[in-house]
Order: structure tokens, then C-alpha cells, then sequence
């Protein structure tokens, strides 16, 4: 598998990356920094590659997990790749002959919509594409809008969704779903080691230093449920749709109607006592170590 993450964005990433590190039946043949826009930075994606090495640096995995950089910006279409290394590791592995390949987009869908576009053909090997983006179906009420991920490239998903490649859809409503206070945070990670206690410090400090108009003791997890599928796909309650296409403003509208996989639903008490239990392994392994 391969994670494309646009980890400095948020404060959930992280979590997701370090719990598909930590997991040894996963094999992640690399990770992706991503960019997640222009609002805040014109260097998201170079943000998002400083942010994936400290946390490999706090597993002390640098250099045993190969990362490529993804895509810097947007595409300027639909027919128009953004070439980067991570596109061609997509590629690389899609056409290797290691067996299926999933890969899970915790930001756009930039790498995966330019690397179809560069080798058409990957769309014929067994590929999975796990997103985390899109807003609710069937009139549920959104928590913001526009859908952030969405709004990151609206052209790659389009693509992306448009193809032949074996997608399943995490939206809004279900990955606004994997709530942890603040609470629950201090006790259950962050005396878990160097790792352990970086997480729940940049979280704390996001949710202070403003992005919400608030005081705030939560968040949601919302990039874990990737991590949760890719280690037991019976954690999700998965509804077939015929695939929808994007407005320009983020809304569904009819698309090819091939079928797709959206996931309606996560099992969290699975997900979250999985990270739990193996960052604590991790800690003690560290401890030990020392």
C-alpha cells in the first residue's frame, strides 16, 4: 500500500500514518506528501514532505520508508497531469508484480488522477483508491463547505471517479465520525513515547492557535478510517453508488455512474483501540531499546 498525505495540513493525519506504520500486516511501499492548496502557504506540499520526515525521525524509520514528493499544486484540468516522483512511484507499484495495490488519499486526489492520466493502463491492474474526501449523499447536512479534499483539486476527482479503478469513498459524514477528546488523548497516547506524546502536542496546538472561531477540546481523526479499511475492510459498512461527477463549487451532480464503494460507516472502537494498543507496543519496545 501506499499513503498520499497532505500532513501538515491538519492534525490528523498523523495519526493515520503512524498507526499504518505501526501496523506489520500493512506493507507501505511508500509515502506521498501532498499539497493541500494555496490559502495558507504557497509550499503546502514541501510542508507536508517536512512533516512526514519528522514523523519517521520520532519512529526512527528514516530511510526505511521510501517517500516521494507529490504534486505541488492542482491540476490545471482534467487532461493535464501534474508529473512528480510520487505520481511515478503510483505508477511504478501499480505496474509492478507484487500483488494488489491499495492506496489511501487522505488529501486530493491530485497524484492518483495524474499518474492515471500518465499510464492509463494501471487502471487495468488491481488497484484500489481509498479517499478520504467528499461531501455527505442524500441531503445530510455537511460541517462546513466546501469539502476540503474536494476543494483541493475538484479536476483530479473527476478523474479519478470518471475511471476504471476500484474506488471506495470515505465522505464527510462518515470520517467527521472519529471523534477523541482532549482528555482521551492526554491518557491513552500521549505517555506513549516520543511519538506518542508529538501527537497529541501538535493537535493541542492546532486546535489552539485558532483555525476554529472557538475553544475547542476534540477533533476528529478523520484520515484514520483509511487505515481502518486497508487493515479490515469489514470495519466499514460499504454502500455500492453509481460514481458521481463534481461542480466546480463542490457539489455532486451525475457522473458515469460506474460503481463505486462509499463508506456509510466505521467501526471507531475498532479503529481507535488498534492505535492505541500499538502505540503502546511501540512505546514499550522503545523503552526497552534504551
Amino acid at each position: 500500500m501506499i499513503i498520499d498525505s497532505d500532513a501538515k495540513n491538519e492534525a490528523d493525519d498523523q495519526f493515520a500514518i503512524v498507526h499504518a506504520l505501526l501496523s506489520p500486516t500493512l506493507d507501505v511501499r511508500g509515502i506521498i506528501p501532498a499539497h493541500f492548496g494555496s490559502r495558507r502557504t504557497d509550499q503546502s506540499m514541501l510542508e507536508s514532505r517536512a512533516e512526514v520526515d519528522l514523523l519517521l525521525d520520532l519512529l526512527d524509520m528514516r530511510g526505511r520508508v521510501r517517500v516521494e514528493n507529490g504534486a505541488p499544486i492542482a491540476m490545471p484540468d482534467e487532461v493535464t497531469p501534474v508529473d512528480s516522483p510520487g505520481a511515478r512511484l503510483i505508477i511504478e507499484e501499480a505496474l509492478g508484480d507484487d500483488g494488489p495495490l491499495q492506496v489511501a488519499f487522505l488529501g486530493p486526489l491530485t497524484d492518483m488522477a495524474s499518474a492515471l492520466l500518465l499510464a492509463p493502463e494501471i487502471a487495468r491492474h488491481d488497484v484500489t483508491v481509498i479517499w478520504i474526501g467528499g461531501p455527505p449523499y442524500d441531503d445530510v447536512v455537511p460541517s462546513y463547505w466546501p469539502e476540503f479534499n474536494l476543494s483541493n483539486d475538484v479536476a483530479a476527482a473527476n478523474v479519478v471517479f470518471a475511471s476504471d479503478l476500484a474506488l471506495i469513498q470515505v465522505p464527510m459524514s462518515t470520517y467527521t465520525m472519529v471523534g477523541l477528546g482532549h482528555p482521551e488523548l492526554q491518557h491513552r497516547v500521549a505517555g506513549c513515547g516520543r511519538i506518542g506524546m508529538y501527537l497529541v502536542d501538535q493537535l493541542l496546538e492546532w486546535n489552539r492557535t485558532g483555525h476554529t472561531h472557538e475553544p475547542i477540546e476534540h477533533r476528529s481523526l478523520g484520515d484514520s478510517p483509511a487505515v481502518a479499511l486497508m487493515l479490515n475492510m469489514g470495519s466499514g459498512l460499504l454502500r455500492r453508488r453509481p460514481a458521481p461527477s463534481f461542480t466546480a463549487d463542490g457539489s455532486y451532480r451525475a457522473g458515469s455512474g460506474r460503481p463505486i464503494s462509499v463508506c456509510e460507516a466505521i467501526d471507531t472502537r475498532y479503529l481507535i483501540e488498534d492505535m492505541f494498543a500499538k502505540l503502546s507496543d511501540h512505546a514499550a519496545a522503545e523503552r526497552e531499546q534504551r
